[in-house]
């Protein structure tokens, strides 16, 4: 029920928003992460109780239909985990907080409400941003600059939910090609180092801080740009190939495998977006998530 292979995509949205607030992670970016995985277990098991009759219809197998699991034990566990959430989310103090009760507020509404309506994509892609903003919250102390790097990972969230509203039906090619569009423009945008302060700083121009300074000389590191470019094509393969399947053939057998190549896409992403961002190390640890993440999809289902 709660879809091991997809909690590895979750530490990465924290590491992702500190690498962006240009801080490096502490103590409290750990807070933010154990917000994040519990805030998102919670969706699953949200997601699974919400689902129930549907999924013995179309998916017998899954905990709750088949009787593994009581709706009751899945809803308390939604709930347990939500309340857990917002306490790390407190302990790493109140900006943190301030960005995991919208996010707690998000995911529920999508489960119980949103996820069945046009908006249901933009909530996801929502969660997403949130849970990048509340990494960069809880090391920082603000978002601001990370507002870009959570509207890119929200992008490629939408792309990936607004696929999987056919996995068990099936239908058009629209949604696939959207996804590759998406992708393609995603990629060619993590390829560049970020346009910003810093750049002024290397010109010598008046009014950069010594943070700004400092963020242009780490994305002018010998390597840096070697480093952008192998995650983004990482990403770029991670995804676009599932996804033009799908778009070929939008059978449900290939558009379940487009989610999940969407899905596992979202690790060298976050790897990309935090070496985007001037932090090598960060993106690399990222990285390291991805073949984990491979080596129990095989067991358990990310969707």
């Amino acid at each position: 029920m709660l879809r091991l292979p997809a909690l590895f995509t979750v530490p990465g949205d924290a590491l992702a928003g500190a690498a962006a607030a240009q801080v490096r992670p502490s103590s409290r970016t750990v807070l933010a992460i154990g917000a994040s995985l519990c805030l998102y277990e919670a969706g699953m098991a949200l997601n699974d109780w919400a689902d129930r009759e549907e999924d013995a219809a179309e998916r017998p197998h899954r905990p709750l239909p088949s009787g593994r699991i009581r709706p009751g034990a899945a809803l308390a566990a939604a709930g347990a985990l939500t309340v857990a959430g917002l306490a790390l989310a407190a302990r790493a103090g109140r900006p943190a907080l301030t960005v995991a009760a919208p996010l707690a507020a998000t995911v529920w509404a999508y489960d119980l409400g949103l996820k069945r309506t046009p908006a249901g994509p933009v909530a996801m892609a929502g969660a997403r941003a949130l849970d990048l903003l509340m990494g960069a919250a809880a090391t920082q102390g603000r978002t601001r600059e990370a507002l870009p790097s959570a509207a890119l990972l929200g992008t490629h969230t939408l792309a990936v939910t607004t696929v999987s509203r056919h996995e068990t039906g099936g239908g058009t090619p629209l949604a696939p090609l959207a996804a590759l569009a998406a992708t393609a423009f995603l990629t060619q945008v993590t390829t560049r180092p970020p346009a910003g302060p810093g750049d002024a700083a290397t010109r010598g121009l008046p009014g950069t801080t010594p943070r700004a300074a400092l963020s242009a000389v780490t994305r002018l590191r010998p390597g840096a740009a070697e480093l952008r470019t192998a995650l983004a094509a990482l990403y770029a393969t991670t995804a676009a190939r599932p996804y033009f399947h799908a778009a070929l053939n939008p059978s449900p057998p290939l558009t379940q495998r487009a989610v999940g190549g969407g899905i596992r896409a979202t690790i060298p992403l976050q790897a990309a977006l935090s070496a985007r961002s001037g932090a090598p190390v960060t993106a690399l640890a990222i990285a390291a998530l991805g073949p984990l993440a491979a080596r129990f999809a095989k067991k358990v289902s990310v969707t």
